[in-house]
């Protein structure tokens, strides 16, 4: 057993290491580049080694890494408050991770109702297709038999519904029901954004029945579908949101956000987390907003959207066989595959080129936001070689 390796057998790694990033690059061990259009899975939002966030992680590194929140921390107040005013937001709570802020959004949620006196209100609907993490709760609420198989009964309290069936979702409606949580745009679920329309209408139904709108922004969060955040683009704000990826540029770093309203039950004592909020990633999540949040910079990344989208609407005309659709928001991009998405995502790998394989048959393509015009051309030219050589195969 002394050969035997010693992590957990859960990943299906590639045998790619990478021993440093630049930009939209990463380079292996073997000295060959490749263009990361994965971003860690849209966390490197600014890309590999962006200069602001080193210098900004260097500094807090002299200073302290961590004090718990038995004591104020200045970072969370500040990144706390440019939050809160970048959005619909009143109140944060700063988590590690994605799931980890997903679990604070179901909790505030049960808990407002709790305060309000109606503990048997704790239902929360979901949808077809949605993932919101790996803990039980957000295994549960993801709903996908493939994430609960094996750990034993599934949490109570979510019902899933069919994606954009807004019947359902009001027939799905009862004394219990607390909340309906979405993603605008879902991730692994194959990069399928949710109507305009639709949100609005979930949102209606959350007013008429006094039910609390989450949302997911993990992935599609922090510029990333070219507006801060992808609710905007609908027109309407949730109750509590979601937050992580994006917001930490590669440092692990999760938010809940909520209205003054939707967070009046989580007191003291109700909610905590010891690494939470701590000054080395409150340093970073402020230095990725201070870029994310300059005049023009999103306004860059929807004019490289466009790069994309007309790039892969002309690989999708030329390449029938191999591409079925292009799906996404801004840089948040998918390719539908007409072959197995396996099969894509070796042929872009062997061009050197990174993506994200998703449920659907999806290729997802999430380059860092400071991706260039030319950097998204070399893409697609190599994902352009990728379809030669694939259809080339396929009719040989």
């Amino acid at each position: 057993m002394a050969d035997a390796a010693p992590l957990y057998e859960t990943y299906m790694r590639a045998p790619l290491r990478f021993t440093r990033g630049e930009g939209v690059w990463l380079v292996a061990e073997n000295g060959e580049r490749y263009l990361d259009f994965a971003a860690g899975v849209a966390v490197n939002s600014l890309g590999h080694a962006h200069p602001h966030l080193v210098a900004a992680l260097k500094d807090q590194a002299d200073k302290v890494w961590h004090l718990s929140n038995l004591y104020e921390v200045p970072g969370q107040e500040i990144l706390g408050r440019r939050l809160t005013e970048a959005t619909f937001a009143d109140k944060v709570f700063f988590t590690n991770s994605g799931a980890e802020a997903l679990e604070c959004a179901i909790k505030t949620a049960r808990r407002y109702h709790f305060a309000k006196g109606h503990p048997g209100k704790f239902h929360i609907i979901t949808f077809d297709g949605a993932f919101h993490g790996r803990t039980i709760a957000t295994i549960a609420a993801g709903g996908q038999e493939k994430y609960i198989e094996g750990f034993g009964p599934k949490a109570p309290g979510f019902l899933k519904v069919p994606f954009g069936d807004i019947t359902a979702v009001k027939d799905s409606i009862t004394e219990e029901t607390a909340a309906i949580l979405i993603e605008p745009v879902q991730g692994e679920g194959g990069i399928r954004p949710v109507p305009k329309e639709f949100m609005q209408e979930l949102r209606q139904l959350c007013d008429e029945y006094g039910l609390l709108l989450i949302l997911d922004e993990v992935q599609s969060g922090v510029g990333r579908t070219g507006r801060l955040f992808a609710y905007e683009w609908s027109g309407v704000a949730p109750d509590i949101m979601a937050v992580a990826k994006g917001i930490g540029g590669g440092f692990p770093l999760g938010a809940c956000l909520a209205t003054n309203e939707a967070a009046a039950g989580m007191v003291a004592g109700t909610h905590g987390s010891t690494y939470g909020g701590n000054p080395l990633a409150m340093a970073v999540g402020n230095a990725v907003l201070d870029v994310v949040l300059e005049d023009g910079f999103l306004d860059h990344v929807r004019d490289i959207a466009l790069v994309f989208r007309q790039g892969l609407a002309a690989l999708k005309d030329r390449f029938p066989e191999i591409i079925e659709d292009v799906r996404g928001e801004g840089l948040m991009l998918g390719i539908k595959a007409k072959i197995p998405v396996a099969d894509l995502l070796k042929a872009v790998r062997a061009e050197k080129l990174l993506g994200v394989p998703a449920g659907d048959n999806v290729l997802r393509l999430l380059p860092p936001l400071t991706v260039t015009a030319e950097e998204a051309r070399e893409g697609l030219a190599r994902i352009e070689r990728a379809a030669e050589k694939l259809t080339a195969a396929k009719a040989a």
